[in-house]
This record gives C-alpha cells, sequence and structure tokens, in this order.
C-alpha cells in the first residue's frame, strides 16, 4: 500500500519562508512500517498529480481549505481515495465530508493506524474521531519524510498542546478544549540532543500553560546550549526571573500576541489579562533586558478601533525596536466563539470566505463597527508597509541587548525581515486555490 501525504498551499505561488509541517513527521511515525508512505509539500514543489497511489492523506488549515477541496477532486476523479484531518475539518466535518472520503477530527495519534488498515482493506469509514485525548508520551516525529526538502533553517519541535486561555478569536480551545498536555522533558531533551540543530522554535502555542512543567523544560534545557525561540503569553513578565531563566536556558525570540493597545479591545477578545500584572510597555523592558527579542503580533477590527488605530500599533512596534511584528485584519475562521458572533449579528463579508473565490488574501471578512471593511484591509496593509521600510528596519536593528546583541542574532534580524517584508506583498491580494483547478464552490451545498 502506498500513501501520499499533502500539504497544500494557499495559492499557486512557491513561499520562502516555509517551515517544517511537524503533523506529517508524526503521521508518518504512525503508519506501520510496510506501508510506502510519499510526501508533497505545495509550498516548495508541484504536485505529481498522476503519480499512482492508494491513498491521499492532507492536513488542512482554514487558509488552505479551497486549495485542498480542489486537490481531492482530482484525485478521487481517478478512484483514489482522500482523508482530510487538522484544524478545519475539525471543526467542519460536514463540509469537509463532501471533498473527501474521509475525515479526522481531532488529533491523529490513537486513530490513525486504524486510518490506514481501514483503508488497505477498503473498508474506510467517513468519520473518524476518538473520546480521549491521547498521551504525548513517546511521540517520535519521523523527520525523515522531509529528507530533501529546503525549509528555513529551524528545526520545529513540540513539548504540549493546548493553552490554558480562551481569546473569543482563536480556535485552539476549540480543538483541545480544557486538555493540556505536555510530552515528558526527556523525551523532548532526547529529540533536540538528535537534531543537532543550531536553532530550534518550540511550537507549541502558549509554552507557559504549566508553570512549574515550563521550568523544568528550562533547566533541562541549560546544558544544550542551543537557541530556541517560542510563542508566550505576555503575562509571564510578571515574574522576572522565569525570564531570565528563559533566556538562561537559550531563549532567543518569543512571538508574543499583544493583539491591540486598547484595553476595551483586550476585554472585547477575553483577553485583558494581558495587562492584568504590567503595562505593555513595562512588560516589553521585562523581555529586552533579559535579552530576549520581540515578534509581536497585533490583530484589527474590534469595536473601539478605527481608521488611526494602525499608526499607533506600528509606532510602538518600531519605538519598542521589535525583532519582528505582523498587524492582521481581525479573522474569524471556524471553531472560534468570534465567527459565531458574528454570523448571528450578520456582519460576515462573505458566507464561507476560505471558499469564496472573490475573497482576497489580506482582505476583512466582516464589517467592522468603528470603519468600513475596506478601511481595515487599507489599514492592515499599510501597517504592515510602514513597519517593514528601511527606515524601520534601520532603527530597530540598532537595540544592542536584543536584536544586535551578537553578529548571529544580527544576521537572523535582518534575514527574517526581509523574507517577512518580500512574503508579505508575495501573498497580498491573491485568490485561494487555483483557477486552474476544479471550482470546489460548484459542488458546495
Amino acid at each position: 500500500m502506498k500513501i501520499t501525504f499533502i500539504r497544500p498551499n494557499l495559492y499557486d505561488g512557491r513561499s520562502s519562508d516555509a517551515m517544517h509541517p511537524l503533523c506529517f513527521a508524526i503521521l508518518k511515525r504512525l503508519t506501520p512500517p510496510d506501508v510506502t508512505t510519499v510526501f508533497y509539500d505545495e509550498r516548495l514543489e508541484n504536485l505529481p498529480l498522476d503519480e499512482p497511489t492508494d491513498l491521499v492523506a492532507m492536513t488542512v488549515e482554514t487558509y488552505t481549505a479551497r486549495r485542498a477541496y480542489q486537490i481531492a477532486a482530482i484525485y478521487r476523479s481517478r478512484g483514489i481515495p482522500v482523508v482530510m484531518g487538522g484544524y478545519h475539518p475539525t471543526f467542519l466535518p460536514d463540509e469537509s465530508l463532501q471533498f473527501a472520503d474521509a475525515v479526522v477530527v481531532g488529533d491523529a495519534e490513537g486513530i490513525w493506524p486504524q486510518v490506514v488498515e481501514d483503508a488497505r482493506s477498503g473498508k474506510l469509514r467517513r468519520l473518524y474521531q476518538q473520546n480521549e485525548f491521547p498521551s504525548l508520551s513517546g511521540s517520535d516525529p519521523d523527520r525523515s519524510i522531509f529528507k530533501g526538502k529546503r525549509y528555513a533553517p529551524l528545526t520545529l519541535v513540540q513539548y504540549g498542546r493546548g493553552c490554558k486561555y480562551n481569546c473569543n478569536f482563536c480556535s485552539i480551545r476549540a480543538f483541545y478544549g480544557n486538555s493540556l498536555r505536555q510530552r515528558p522533558v526527556s523525551e523532548v531533551v532526547a529529540e533536540i540532543r538528535r537534531l543537532r540543530s543550531r536553532m530550534v522554535f518550540l511550537v507549541d502555542d502558549n509554552l507557559f500553560v504549566d508553570i512549574p512543567k515550563a521550568v523544568e523544560l528550562f533547566e533541562a534545557l541549560i546544558p544544550l546550549k542551543i537557541n530556541w525561540s517560542c510563542q508566550i503569553s505576555i503575562d509571564i513578565a510578571q515574574d522576572q526571573s522565569l525570564v531570565k531563566l528563559m533566556q538562561k536556558s537559550g531563549c532567543i525570540s518569543a512571538l508574543i500576541g499583544f493583539e491591540s493597545l486598547n484595553r476595551d479591545n483586550l476585554v472585547q477578545m477575553r483577553k485583558s489579562w494581558n495587562v492584568k500584572y504590567n503595562d505593555y510597555q513595562t512588560s516589553v523592558r521585562v523581555f529586552q533586558e533579559a535579552g530576549i527579542m520581540i515578534y509581536g503580533t497585533f490583530v484589527f477590527g474590534y469595536d473601539q478601533d478605527t481608521a488611526d488605530s494602525f499608526d499607533a500599533a506600528v509606532d510602538f512596534a518600531i519605538e519598542n525596536k521589535f525583532y519582528l511584528a505582523n498587524f492582521n485584519p481581525l479573522t474569524p475562521t471556524p471553531g472560534a466563539d468570534l465567527y459565531r458572533e458574528l454570523e448571528e449579528q450578520k456582519r460576515l463579508v462573505f458566507d464561507r470566505w476560505w471558499l469564496d473565490p472573490a475573497f482576497r488574501y489580506g482582505t476583512a471578512t466582516f464589517h467592522p463597527k468603528g470603519m468600513t471593511a475596506d478601511e481595515l484591509t487599507a489599514g492592515c496593509l499599510r501597517a504592515r508597509l510602514k513597519f517593514n521600510t528601511f527606515r524601520s528596519l534601520c532603527h530597530r536593528a540598532f537595540a544592542p541587548a536584543t536584536n544586535m546583541r551578537t553578529p548571529y542574532r544580527l544576521g537572523m534580524y535582518l534575514l527574517s525581515n526581509l523574507i517577512s517584508k518580500r512574503e508579505i506583498l508575495r501573498k497580498q491580494g491573491h485568490r485561494l486555490g487555483s483557477a486552474d483547478l476544479p471550482e470546489p464552490m460548484s459542488t458546495f451545498a
């Protein structure tokens, strides 16, 4: 039996900042050794659509759903079954089942081997779902599936899954519920030792869902003398000793969701804990004095935002010499409370923007209260371009404690910013999917 794993792209173009899609290394490890597997990442390469295979498996995000459905139509027209998993099929299994033969809801661990055996015997079920979240102990991704592919020089490692917070725009809680799981620290450290990578990205949605366990991890990382990055919630800045331990264990940068400079917006998005212990300026200083570079993210479109909100956020990011920053239109996605709220209020621009051929990447998907949808789109693009000007790049680079702390960091800073600017310009305004592939809307009821 042969399985073809596919990571769909947003559109027809190629990406210069693609990172290893770790989920496929996990699927590879879970697949019986007597099954032949191949993997294609559309961000890097064309799909050999005529290549013989017995089963196609895709992990689908909301932004890649349209493309995934188009690809599935081609394989299914040849009689090849298609199975889909990931966030989007988990939240919208009925939609996905109109384009796939089977859908896996939730995590693959504990259920993927059964999917493979059912496909092998020609008895693939329509829906696969388990009642319990499986333990992450023993998880060891098989990265051989990435051999020969050119990804960003950053090694992805997962420590845990889930988030203790429940922001209204986020789908993480809807996917994992209250489940907060971590791998044994010894297994994570052993994996990192084997990888021998200079730069590791801990991909957890929030590394601090369990602070005592996080401390155990950081202390275990110190002897490895690696550089690592992560995604964290800003509230940990209240504990300066914890932030210093992060830096001591090798942390050089952290992605932090600031989201908004307006407290009322933070309350509306259920993220007022961002400023519960410190104001933003104080929290930024804690991280930067510890030598940690900040990748800040902001969203616009909440009720207190106006056309003037964009410049204030960009100026804040530039003045504080953020390593990187992103300025996104608030985008309601399936599974998040925000989507249901805006749908009930009849404020959505599209009925399923991810399938609508009129939607373009980077454009507003709903009608904000403090500006028009077009102003939201234009404001976010203007903010991204302003942050990535040459003047901003030079100003932010001159940060001896963080961005230019070492020649390695300065090189990382310059390369990351150049790639970020290029990808912003490349993706903005693109339609999702492909004009050359079957139109999924034609079969969607």
